[in-house]
């Protein structure tokens, strides 16, 4: 045959390599194994201070953790691979913390220890989690339930006005030796309904309603519910005296109102609003006005030869810290009484571990904060760009409250600190959390189209 009649067989053009996100999974395993070591090292050098041995409990406390951790890892490594390889490590080590925090305060208190219970609700808040990352393939599903967990919180949030004060506040269902706090888990509830609502009305409450100065408003139409929604949950959190999760939900409102709308006066708005609010109720709220003068004079107490009180006495443990702290199993922070498990186990830590281990702790909760933003900037859809930075929110806002308060930055409000202080709807609350973070950071690194969402 010529040369002009034969066929010249052409190569096919090389496909190009599909590239794929790193999952990091050996990563947070080797996180998490590094979080159990460091939690189980706590808790023998509590042992080693007080008593001179390794406390007898030692082996199980670790094993129990270490078994937790694994089966929330594998939870994680078989329905969401791409998650953020930092938040489920995270949880572990504060959760590891805090219960190693509670024991050392257990030795003080041999007739009211917390650390079994504690242990017991963390069991709980892992068993939590695995079943949110294992049964929720999709958050977006809980856009459908918009109402559903708005009714289901407002409900929540009235429950103990029934029951008994509890130290002054009705903020606890208390039946045949059982307690709850129901007001925890209203708090991700009216998340999941603030960024459902927020993603839905975006447009209209960020284009449309009436220009005041340089701030345009929504129709009424279109606020009033979320306001109403707000007023109402703010009103009975009032009633109940529970005025640090009033002004959490009030900071979660005006940060998704921020984000939702793009509009920075909302921010003014909103720190304009709490500052008048905080007049207001520091004022009228006999309860709230002592805490402002305790706040204003935390040692008038010593002054009058009536001892010091719980925020004189939190001062003195931060200041006893010092740089490198007393030593785990060596503070006097139990004088602060019985507050010293709850509210003010941040003073314990601060004492014990000085100021790089406060500092330690503090840079966790940012690192958790971060990664939650991290993972709501690269949603692509704004349901789930809302409810991340939601949820990441609302740990933010509660640890400055808490770590406020105990410091003698703010007034005093009394509420749990994240992962670390005694309370188990607290610590439940906390593990759904990092499992719909979890879920939202798996769904984000998906959709990066093969670039590396760190």
């Amino acid at each position: 045959m010529s040369k002009a009649g034969s066929t010249v067989a052409t190569a096919d053009p090389p496909t190009p390599a599909v590239s794929r996100l790193p999952r990091r999974r050996g990563i947070e395993l080797a996180l998490i194994v590094l979080a159990v070591l460091l939690s189980v090292y706590g808790y023998c050098a509590v042992g080693l201070a007080r008593h001179g041995t390794l406390p007898p409990g030692a082996a199980g406390y670790g094993a129990g953790l270490g078994v937790l951790a694994l089966l929330a890892h594998l939870a994680v490594r078989l329905r969401a691979p791409y998650a953020d390889p930092l938040l489920l490590p995270i949880g572990v080590l504060l959760n590891g913390l805090g219960l190693v925090l509670i024991y050392r305060l257990d030795l003080e208190t041999p007739g009211d220890r917390a650390a079994p219970a504690q242990l017991v609700w963390s069991t709980l808040g892992v068993a939590l989690f695995i079943l949110v990352v294992l049964l929720l393939r999709d958050h977006r599903v809980l856009q459908r339930y918009t109402y559903v967990c708005v009714v289901a919180a407002l409900v929540l949030l009235t429950l103990p006005i029934l029951f008994p004060a509890v130290n002054g506040a009705r903020i606890w269902i208390r039946i045949a030796g059982f307690s709850i706090q129901p007001g925890e888990f209203a708090k991700v509830l009216l998340v999941v309904f603030f960024a459902a609502y927020l993603a839905a009305n975006r447009n209209a409450l960020a284009y449309t309603g009436r220009r005041v100065w340089k701030l345009q408003l929504p129709t009424g139409r279109v606020l009033g519910p979320i306001v109403a929604v707000w007023l109402v949950s703010v009103g009975v959190l009032i009633l109940e005296r529970d005025l640090g999760t009033s002004l959490l939900f009030f900071g979660l409102f005006v940060v998704l109102l921020y984000v939702a709308t793009g509009r920075t006066g909302w921010i003014a708005v909103g720190l304009l609003l709490a500052a008048l609010g905080a007049v207001a109720v520091g004022r009228l709220e006999p309860h709230v006005h002592s805490r402002i003068e305790t706040w204003l004079h935390p040692f008038a107490s010593i002054e009058a030869g009536e001892g010091a009180n719980q925020l004189a006495q939190s001062l003195f443990a931060f200041a006893e810290g010092g740089l490198l702290g007393a030593g785990l199993g060596l503070g006097h922070s139990y004088l602060i009484g019985f507050a010293v498990k709850s509210d003010f186990i941040l003073a314990t830590a601060g004492e014990e571990l000085g100021l790089a281990g406060i500092g330690a702790v503090f840079l966790l909760y940012g690192l958790l904060v971060e990664r939650g933003f991290r993972a709501g900037l690269a949603q692509r859809e704004p349901f789930g760009r809302l409810l991340a930075v939601g949820l990441a929110s609302l740990v933010a806002l509660q640890v400055f409250v808490i770590a406020g308060g105990v410091t003698g930055l703010i007034p005093l409000t009394g509420m749990a600190m994240p992962f670390l202080a005694q309370g188990g709807s607290s610590v439940v609350t906390n593990w759904a959390i990092v499992a719909l973070l979890v879920r939202v950071s798996d769904s984000a690194r998906r959709g990066c189209d093969g670039q590396d969402a760190r």
